[in-house]
């Protein structure tokens, strides 16, 4: 597989800020952020409950995510829900980026936040949130439909799970290093009752040296 885009010439920034549940030595929550030919897969993956079980679950997702990078946001929730059935099963949102057209395209399934804020203040609306469906991956998946947005140099998108307290839009600053946002979030809203992720990812645009 080429990777000459994104390591030639970057077309996104991006960092991550974690914990596990206090008392935990391992987190359920995991991310995917990978690659591919003609842009790249972020995604927050859930595990359902915590500690070995709920890590499981998420690897077995990641490992599927990252596999078939390249593949519609549908088609990779619904071949995680085939492998994860067996398991604790997991909530998550992906999120595919198309450099070639500038396009975003993603889906939730659970309570996985996507939030994607837009660098051009003359642009409205100026943030988009993922639509959530209810259900568990690999348990009851719920009709699947995915969202399609256009991208610009210095859109912001945010993936934070649900140890995340909700309200931390209004706080980021769009210009802030993605590893300063995540972790600022990660420190003012984790709420300490369950493992938590942020995921950070800016677009830069195809064409930056």
């Amino acid at each position: 597989m080429s990777t000459t885009l994104f390591h030639r010439k970057p077309f996104i920034q991006w960092a991550v800020a974690t914990r596990a549940l206090p008392g935990q030595s391992v987190s359920g929550d995991l991310h995917c952020m990978q690659p591919f030919p003609t842009g790249a897969l972020a995604a927050v993956v859930d595990g359902l409950g915590h500690g070995d079980e709920a890590t499981a679950a998420a690897r077995t997702a990641v490992a599927i995510l990252e596999a078939n990078a390249d593949q519609s946001v549908i088609t990779l929730v619904k071949r995680c829900h085939e492998a994860l059935v067996k398991t604790r099963g997991a909530v998550m949102t992906v999120a595919s980026l198309n450099v070639l057209d500038g396009t975003l395209s993603w889906i939730g399934v659970g309570n996985v936040e996507g939030l994607l804020l837009r660098a051009d203040a003359k642009v409205t609306p100026r943030s988009e949130h993922t639509l959530l469906r209810g259900g568990v991956v690999g348990y009851q998946l719920p009709a699947l439909h995915a969202g399609v947005v256009p991208v610009a140099p210095g859109d912001l998108l945010i993936l934070a799970s649900d140890g995340i307290r909700n309200g931390f839009e209004p706080g980021v600053a769009l210009t802030d290093p993605p590893q300063q946002i995540a972790d600022r979030i990660m420190n003012q809203h984790f709420k300490g009752t369950d493992d938590a992720l942020v995921l950070v990812l800016r677009f830069l645009g195809a064409r930056h040296e």
